[in-house]
């Protein structure tokens, strides 16, 4: 079973406006509010695509409610550790040329709810993989990460990596089943570019030489790359309307992990729906209904750099 764990779960608002203007009332033509936080959007399309996950995560607050409320009514099953502060709110407001993003840090994690989730994966005897996604909230520090991945080694736990945390470059020590960056956070994190395939195909060589088993790459209308160390694969990006990037590459690795992992491991068709689902979602204000991909599937195309 495939669990995911959000340490800084939100809701999103999604505002779009004609215009935005300082000093003056902006007012929306769409709203949008969706449960949020990375590794929950990797179960919201797990599901999505028929593949069941568990959704362990922090939450707090009316906002943690809602967020708990909706996971039910998608019939997501959850595994929630409480605190007393309210899960955040993050905007993310389009005025029909450009997009503003207001995240907030979250809420307060006492290390006591810190060892609560450690000692829930020792428990846990169907977990298989765990997909650790988002940023750490305050009182979280990045010995909670190394007691992480040290916890699922010890259980053979499978731990897919999307985070931007610089301490990701010592994760890979721990040899994580796969992680996924975007071309920003590679050079933030490692400092390896990817301006040009042979930057990405000698960052793929970086990367498994630390210790990471698998790569994918994501990097919005350029397309995306997988790396399993002997094979490097390149998937184009449909073309699309942006109206909202913040969940895309969530939903593009939850595809991904549909066929990669769960169904046949098939590196390139898994490409396609990652792309294919990623940008249908980039078109749409938060996750969106996920109804369009199928007509992107067409435009995409994959091919072997490696």
């Amino acid at each position: 079973m495939i669990y995911t764990l959000t340490m800084n779960a939100a809701i999103d608002l999604n505002l779009t406006c004609d215009q935005v203007q300082p000093r003056t009332i902006n007012h929306s033509v769409e709203v949008g509010c969706s449960p949020n936080g990375k590794a929950v959007n990797v179960s919201i399309v797990l599901n999505h695509l028929g593949v069941p996950s568990v959704v362990m995560g922090i939450f707090g607050g009316f906002t943690g409610a809602y967020i708990l409320d909706s996971l039910s009514a998608l019939g997501i099953t959850t595994q929630p550790f409480f605190i007393e502060d309210k899960t955040r709110i993050n905007v993310f407001v389009n005025d029909q040329t450009d997009e503003y993003k207001f995240v907030c840090q979250g809420g307060f994690v006492p290390v006591s709810v810190q060892q609560d989730i450690l000692d829930s994966i020792r428990n846990q005897s169907d977990m298989t993989h765990l997909v650790v996604s988002g940023s750490l909230p305050p009182g979280v520090s990045e010995s909670f990460l190394d007691q992480l991945m040290e916890t699922c080694s010890q259980r053979n736990i499978g731990v897919i990596l999307d985070i931007s945390h610089p301490h990701l470059s010592v994760l890979l020590e721990h040899r994580p089943l796969l992680i996924k960056p975007n071309d920003d956070e590679l050079f933030k994190v490692f400092g390896l570019a990817t301006a040009t395939e042979t930057d990405v195909v000698d960052a793929a060589k970086t990367l498994h030489a630390i210790g990471a088993q698998n790569v994918l790459l994501t990097m919005g209308e350029k397309g995306m790359y997988f790396s399993n160390g002997s094979s490097i694969y390149f998937c184009n990006a449909p073309q699309i309307e942006l109206v909202s990037s913040a969940c895309a590459g969530d939903s593009a690795l939850a595809a991904f992990l549909s066929i990669w992992l769960v169904e046949s491991g098939d590196i390139e068709n898994a490409m396609v729906l990652a792309s294919a689902i990623g940008a249908d979602v980039a078109a749409s204000a938060g996750i969106g209904s996920l109804n369009n991909y199928s007509k992107l599937i067409g435009t995409i195309q994959t091919r072997q750099l490696v």
